[in-house]
């Protein structure tokens, strides 16, 4: 018997042809095992994805993304304020895949079709920053500049963190900006090159070394990096260990909140899942377990 009954497989119509025809022939096989009726439909803009998601948000107990992370934040922003929201499932189809990996999706696609079928559901926060919608990261100062510089040969040689990450290593001087941080029970303010609100584990491919990061504990943790050196490239690296001493931190700020208010001396660009599309200051909270998703089984 069939585990859902009816889904929509939304995908970019403007992939090379024989290419999007090789990655349907991979997983339509599979997906059908596991759903009853299914319909497939291309997209050809922004602009549609969303159109498509709002139309068919009460319509399909099950919605699958065969895209990247620009298709998957299109997406979350449609259906996040709306009131009937479907199971998300993830195809990846992009560059990075971010979120994806952090489900644990394979990144082959016969396998994830598989994943889909065979996964649980999980509760997934998301993150309202003013009236735009994040599901993996928030983040302003080297990460957006890397973001919207990086050409497309880099990004897919070595991912935004990746890129972030060797500038890190190698820059021994770049702009700091100042900032003032407002959570419901602290201020924190001070000069930083890079501020990254963070519910999801990648970003670039790469896996940022924060344990306590998880999105569906009902916080944002906050990463603020003050400097671009080797000193802040070690100090971040040390957190993937459990027992470091936050406190003794002296190149980064870390900590847990579910509601910030955030403003810095000039605007800066802020990168939302790899999106630039607004400027500080802002405002976030999280949403708890506001959307349903397919994450692998272990």
């Amino acid at each position: 018997m069939p585990r859902f009954t009816k889904a929509l497989l939304l995908y970019n119509g403007n992939a090379g042809r024989g290419d999007i025809e090789q990655k349907l022939s991979d997983v339509l096989p599979i997906l059908s095992r596991g759903i009853k009726e299914l319909i497939v439909l291309q997209t050809a803009s922004k602009e549609e994805v969303t159109e498509v998601c709002k139309k068919n948000s009460d319509q399909v107990e099950l919605l699958i993304i065969l895209g990247g992370d620009g298709t998957l934040h299109c997406c979350i922003n449609a259906l996040a304020p709306l009131p009937n929201r479907p199971i998300i499932a993830v195809l990846p189809g992009g560059t990075s895949n971010d979120f994806s990996r952090m489900l644990e999706i394979p990144q082959n696609l016969s396998a994830a079709a598989e994943a889909i079928i065979e996964g649980k559901v999980l509760d997934i926060d998301v993150a309202q920053s003013d009236e735009k919608y994040f599901l993996n990261f928030w983040g302003i100062g080297m990460v957006a500049d890397t973001s919207k510089n990086i050409d497309d040969q880099h990004k897919k040689s070595f991912g935004v963190l990746s890129y972030f990450m060797s500038t890190l290593k190698t820059v021994s001087q770049s702009e700091q900006f100042t900032y003032k941080i407002e959570t419901k029970g602290e201020v924190y303010e001070g000069e930083a090159v890079v501020i990254l609100f963070l519910n999801g584990t990648f970003i670039g491919t790469r896996q940022i070394p924060v344990l306590t990061i998880d999105p569906t504990d009902g916080y944002l943790d906050v990463l603020i990096v003050k400097n671009s050196s080797i000193a802040s490239f070690r100090e971040l690296l040390s957190m993937s260990n459990a027992e470091v001493n936050k406190e003794a931190l002296e190149q980064l700020i870390h900590f847990q909140a579910d509601e910030i208010k955030i403003n810095t001396g000039t605007a800066k660009e802020i990168d939302m899942d790899g999106e630039i599309s607004t400027e500080t200051p802002a405002d976030i909270r999280i949403l708890p377990k506001h959307i349903q998703m397919i994450q692998a089984q272990n």
